[in-house]
């Protein structure tokens, strides 16, 4: 994208945002209202594409969920245990690794060192299939890990089968989110949201046939989810290496993708702990229903309630990807004031729309279940917790934004506890030479171990 008219006018409404907040000559209601236009003119772009990805993706395994309650409730406990209880470890460690991408690309894309874009996505890549090693074995051993935790045998045999097709995923996770970080720190996003409808509408077609036509019954659900994924990722792929907007931003593999391997790990690892923290509640809230007095009924109803707000919590991961495209545009850019203005406007979008999804989801309490299985007894646990799912789909709304990029900004610029914009953008030249990382240590603990 670097060098195209749409990164021209990017950069040319960035520096027009930063003028309107710096100037205290203009009155502050109309800065207000002309800064806000101008930030949503930025921001929907790149937020309505992200959500589109990030909730049809999410669609991938919701779809799987509901192919597999539908053999039983049985298979939709097993599902849900693997896919809440295994699989969301997973998730959650790559998804948080990658998201150091996002940062890095961001201030490497507002400075123009566009050739770093490529470096940073190779090098993300590299540790994540790494890591993925040891995430496998643990797959490998889900039933006894299942059974050492107290789950029911039965169930936890189920989940296991369930889980062994979902090992190649690992990997697909591991190439997937650096890609789609690469792409966004661009403003590439509706590439990858045609891509992820296309693979939904293919997994949707082949999870029928194989689960219902084949026979292959969990086993089959999952495999089919990796290879959707996978179809992802060779798809995304194929578009950098051969698209114009990448021409500046790719420039083929490098052996720099395997220098500054252990600085890169660190501030990988420091990314993923929050995000980690924030989706592996929903991991132990699905171990523990599976410890209680009835856990088929207790995975089942927790399964249905997860799932929705797994799929709202992807609007708000959505916007929190666009809000940290923004900032580490705008950071790289010189332009604090910008950076952190777009976090108090997608913060209050965030929050809109997860009340309409709330108001939504009560409004339908009482039917909503039979989306994922036909008995009554789930239908009638779900519509019980139905208000307190809604109150977490509201907090989920606005926690993974607050729970990042504006900590990083307010303690950094409005407390000065972290480095300035000036000494990010000096070491950011210095990163091509690997004589200092990207951030200072204190701006790089904010924007990467408070962030999701």
């Amino acid at each position: 994208m670097a060098g195209d008219h749409g990164g021209e006018a990017t950069h040319g409404s960035s520096r027009r945002l930063e003028g309107i907040l710096t100037d205290l000559t203009m009155p502050w209601p109309r800065r207000l209202w002309s800064a806000t236009i101008v930030e949503l003119q930025l921001l929907f772009p790149l937020a309505a594409p992200a959500v589109v990805v990030y909730m049809l993706n999410n669609l991938l395994s919701l779809g799987t969920q509901v192919f597999s309650g539908h053999l039983g409730n049985l298979e939709l406990a097993a599902s849900s245990l693997g896919n809440n209880g295994i699989q969301i470890f997973a998730y959650g460690l790559m998804l948080g690794m990658g998201s150091a991408v996002e940062t890095l690309c961001g201030q490497a894309y507002g400075a123009h060192k566009y050739e770093m874009l490529g470096i940073y996505l190779q090098r993300s890549t590299v540790l994540l299939m790494a890591t993925g090693i040891p995430l496998a074995a643990v797959y490998a051993f889900s039933r006894p890990l299942l059974l050492l935790l107290g789950q029911s045998p039965e169930i936890a045999t189920a989940a296991s089968i369930f889980v062994y097709g979902l090992i190649p995923q690992i990997f697909a996770y591991a190439a997937n989110f650096p890609i789609q970080k690469f792409l966004q720190a661009q403003s590439i996003v509706t590439p990858s949201a045609c891509i992820s409808a296309g693979a939904l509408a293919v997994h949707l077609v082949l999870s029928w046939v194989v689960v219902y036509k084949v026979g292959l019954g969990l086993l089959g659900a999952s495999l089919v989810l990796s290879l959707s994924w996978w179809i992802i990722v060779a798809a995304q792929f194929l578009y950098i290496v051969t698209s114009r907007r990448c021409r500046f931003t790719w420039t083929g593999f490098s052996w720099q993708a395997f220098a500054g391997l252990p600085e890169f790990f660190k501030l990988s690892t420091a990314s993923a702990v929050m995000l980690c923290l924030e989706t592996w509640y929903y991991q132990i809230m699905v171990l523990i229903a599976g410890l209680l007095k009835d856990p088929q009924l207790a995975l089942d109803s927790l399964t249905v309630c997860m799932t929705i707000a797994g799929w709202a919590f992807m609007i708000s991961v959505g916007f929190n990807a666009a809000a940290s495209v923004r900032v580490g545009n705008e950071l790289g850019a010189g332009h604090p004031k910008s950076a952190e203005f777009s976090v108090v406007v997608v913060t209050m979008l965030s929050l809109i729309i997860s009340l309409i999804v709330a108001t939504i989801m009560l409004c339908l309490r009482h039917y909503i279940s039979y989306a994922f299985t036909e008995g009554e007894t789930v239908a009638r646990a779900v519509s019980d917790l139905s208000p307190l799912l809604a109150a977490t789909l509201i907090l989920n709304g606005i926690q993974p934004v607050l729970s990042g990029i504006p900590l990083g900004i307010l303690l950094g610029f409005k407390f000065d506890l972290g480095a300035k914009v000036e000494q990010a953008m000096r070491r950011l030249d210095k990163w091509e030479d690997k004589k200092q990382p990207l951030l200072s240590n204190n701006l790089a603990e904010l924007l990467f171990v408070a962030r999701t």
